[in-house]
């Protein structure tokens, strides 16, 4: 009997775990009540939820004013550390902003042609100063020679011009600094539950996506983007609670936001990931990840669900991968990330439309699984053919990683893994290892209710292209029934 009760209880608790990450997976293709509106409404100020890390690393806040006579006031707030509470400089963008037509390259997105008016930069440290103006006067043209006299003090409070539309002087490149962010632009609604156990109801939240950032430096001054960086929210309009959010509303330039103190977590992957939005990636996919993680031997799987839209309510196709990884390092380049290597061993694919069934069957035979039997909803192995030419993925192979972990407000764990290379390649050496994040999964299942060699149980019979049983869900109350069943057989 005792046996039985066992069984039964861990069906029962297999049947309470799984669910929250599938439940997530549902969630964000229901779209969440998700609603864009073409063209945006951008006027008013929208700020950064939190410390944000570029590529470089770069690490700052934003703080963006947008007016109904299409002028803007950007204000960027530069820091030495990842937690954003010892700042280096400011810079104040004014300029003017048109929006044109939905993009025909990513789809959701507005087109959008900018002006800059001028840029001023403000120090807050001697050390800043002296480290921007050796940039700029070792860089910039010869209009920007001399932009400061080597040791000159430091002036509090003093605001320094780095570009003048008027005078045609433009001293930024040296900075990295550029605003094709304001080029790509969407703006998302949805309604969030009031947390407050007395309270009922909901509240507005506004998400406005810019464009993203380069991951080469190299790149990011003349780089049009076709994704989007983390979201800022509305200042009147964001999530609750967010002390972030009013901190950086009342930063000006000359008193930059110093953010809240948060400890340091240790790294810890064992568990369940899952995406907490739709997903889109420079060269317009659209996609949201589930990760597995198994600390006692170090595997990984990973399921990566592609879309043809924004909301990710149109499927494309599956990816499914797992290998191992190393033990992580503290990484010596980006401060409170984690480095590490991700072996991909093994992967399938399930195509979920007629047009990736057409590309994959016409791919060379023996580039990408069975040449001409892919059909769709029907997953195939690719490990046999080393990979997929078709869909860029080579097997097996190395990626070298950078990781964050944090805890949200609601004190929920999240998992930022290192932002993908602009250019589509893949981080396969050191020398590529991200010094950026993509945006943040959440912890759905903890490593106790992984349940990896039970989780099979859910899944019945089809057959894939090779023959074998291909995995189809079955109701958390058929478990339930067959514990019952076991029960009642002792």
């Amino acid at each position: 009997m005792v046996r039985c009760w066992w069984l039964a209880g861990l069906l029962v608790a297999c049947a309470a775990a799984e669910p929250r990450c599938r439940q997530q997976l549902r969630h964000l293709q229901d779209s969440a009540g998700i609603a864009a509106r073409l063209p945006p409404r951008l006027e008013g100020r929208w700020v950064s939820t939190g410390c944000e890390v570029r590529p470089g690393p770069e690490f700052l806040t934003r703080s963006y004013l947008f007016y109904a006579n299409r002028l803007f006031k950007a204000l960027q707030f530069y820091y030495w550390d990842p937690s954003c509470r010892d700042p280096s400089y400011s810079l104040v963008i004014k300029g003017k902003l048109r929006l044109r037509q939905a993009s025909w390259i990513t789809r959701g997105a507005t087109e959008a042609d900018y002006h800059l008016h001028k840029v001023g930069i403000v120090f807050h440290s001697q050390k800043a100063m002296r480290e921007v103006a050796s940039w700029i006067n070792q860089t910039s043209g010869e209009g920007c020679k001399g932009f400061l006299p080597p040791g000159r003090s430091w002036a509090p409070g003093a605001l320094y011009e780095v570009l003048s539309a008027k005078t045609e002087r433009d001293c930024t490149a040296a900075l990295g600094f550029a605003m094709h962010e304001l080029s790509l632009v969407r703006v998302e609604r949805h309604y969030q539950p009031l947390l407050q156990p007395q309270q009922s109801g909901s509240q507005l939240v506004e998400e406005l996506y810019l464009g993203d950032i380069h991951t080469d430096w190299g790149e990011r001054l003349h780089y049009r983007p076709t994704g989007y960086q983390r979201p800022m929210q509305s200042a009147l309009h964001h999530v609750h609670p967010c002390p972030a959010c009013g901190i950086i509303s009342r930063a000006d330039e000359h008193h930059p936001p110093i953010l809240p103190d948060r400890a340091a977590l240790p790294m810890q992957l064992s568990g369940s990931w899952v995406s907490t939005h739709c997903e889109v990636r420079p060269a317009v996919l659209f996609l949201t990840r589930y990760f597995t993680f198994h600390g006692n031997n170090h595997t990984w799987e990973g399921h990566y669900y592609h879309y043809s839209d924004p909301l990710c309510r149109q499927p494309t196709f599956t990816i499914y991968a797992s290998g191992h990884y190393t033990q992580g390092i503290p990484s010596s380049k980006v401060r409170g990330g984690t480095e590490l290597a991700f072996k991909v061993t093994q992967a399938r694919v399930t195509p979920m439309d007629q047009l990736t069934v057409v590309m994959l069957s016409s791919s060379e035979p023996g580039s990408c699984g069975l040449a001409g039997s892919w059909i769709a909803g029907v997953e195939q192995d690719i490990t046999p053919t080393n990979g997929c030419l078709a869909l860029g993925i080579k097997l097996p192979h190395t990626e070298y990683e950078l990781f964050k972990t944090e805890q949200d407000t609601q004190e929920r764990s999240l998992l930022y893994i290192g932002e993908r290379p602009t250019d589509g390649s893949s981080p396969d050496s050191p020398d590529k290892r991200p010094t950026s994040y993509q945006a943040p999964l959440i912890q759905c299942a903890a490593a106790s209710q992984e349940f990896s060699n039970y989780i099979s149980l859910k899944y019945v019979g089809r057959k894939d292209a090779n023959g074998s049983k291909a995995l189809k869900p079955l109701p958390v109350a058929f478990l339930l029934f067959i514990a019952l069943l076991f029960l009642r057989w002792d």
